[in-house]
């Protein structure tokens, strides 16, 4: 999916929500567990419930991974339903992969050949030749920058001696290696007036922004500090749309929270 595709699709839905597929089997509603595959059958549902109000879904793939293979069976056979049922749909898998070159050869493969996802996150600690390699044609990047969690302050602000933190360093050595067509950047939603200093360095590029919903982000921040001509945001909500009820109106409760958040985004967008 391209950069103006993705566009286009916030505009027709007037929403840049992405729901987060953390689909732990030990909070999926117990009738569920029945099921030849639950965490499919859980998947499928919220999808079907919330595919009008979002834009993008992030299968977190430690959610999948903890069940070994079955579980990876889950997360493939939930890329590709979304892929048949709802194909305008930015499927991000979210798995902050980064190593060497050849490895990461490996998990490109992975991720766009063999599970068919549009992006992927990636830490950008070991450098270009750990990037570039999930540079493929129509796919992205998403490299971790400024994240939400308190461990954050220990390395992404630490300061050079020249004055620039770590996570500034991110966003301007990795404008080497790719365009805004191909990368974009994780911003924890609790980064507040943070979001100012990101625009600064990478005004035109797509963020990714979890956070917001059960960890406490503004989405009003978010909006007034990061968003950019073309929107450029695509802010995640996981706990608190997926886990909005669990007994059997899970996907009806899902739909409403995935509605709510849609409605106050179409305000933000003023479409």
């Amino acid at each position: 999916m391209t950069r103006l595709e993705l566009y286009d699709h916030i505009r027709e839905k007037r929403s840049f929500l992405c729901v987060g597929l953390d689909t732990d089997i030990r909070l999926i509603p117990p009738h569920l567990l029945g099921e030849d595959d639950p965490v499919f059958a859980f998947n499928r549902a919220v999808v079907d419930a919330t595919a009008p109000y979002c834009v993008a879904y992030k299968p977190n793939l430690a959610f999948y991974e903890s069940l070994g293979a079955r579980g990876l069976a889950a997360f493939e056979k939930t890329v590709a339903y979304i892929r048949t049922y709802y194909p305008d749909q930015f499927i991000i898998a979210d798995a902050k992969r980064g190593d060497i070159g050849n490895t990461s050869e490996l998990y490109a493969r992975s991720f766009f050949d063999r599970a068919g996802v549009d992006a992927v996150t990636v830490a950008p600690y070991m450098g270009e030749d750990s990037i570039t390699p999930f540079l493929a044609e129509g796919r992205w990047v998403i490299l971790l920058a400024l994240t939400s969690n308190r461990g954050s302050q220990d390395f992404q602000m630490t300061v050079d001696a020249r004055g620039e933190r770590l996570f500034e360093t991110v966003l301007k050595k990795s404008q080497t290696w790719a365009t805004d067509e191909q990368m974009m950047y994780v911003v924890g939603a609790t980064q507040g007036r943070m979001f100012l200093e990101v625009r600064r360095l990478a005004p035109r590029h797509f963020l990714l922004v979890p956070g917001v919903g059960a960890q406490g982000g503004s989405l009003e921040e978010v909006c007034r500090y990061g968003m950019n001509a073309q929107c450029g945001l695509l802010v995640n909500s996981s706990r608190a749309i997926i886990y909005a009820d669990r007994t059997e109106a899970f996907a009806d409760a899902a739909r409403r929270e995935a509605r709510k958040t849609q409605a106050e985004m179409a305000g933000y967008l003023g479409m």
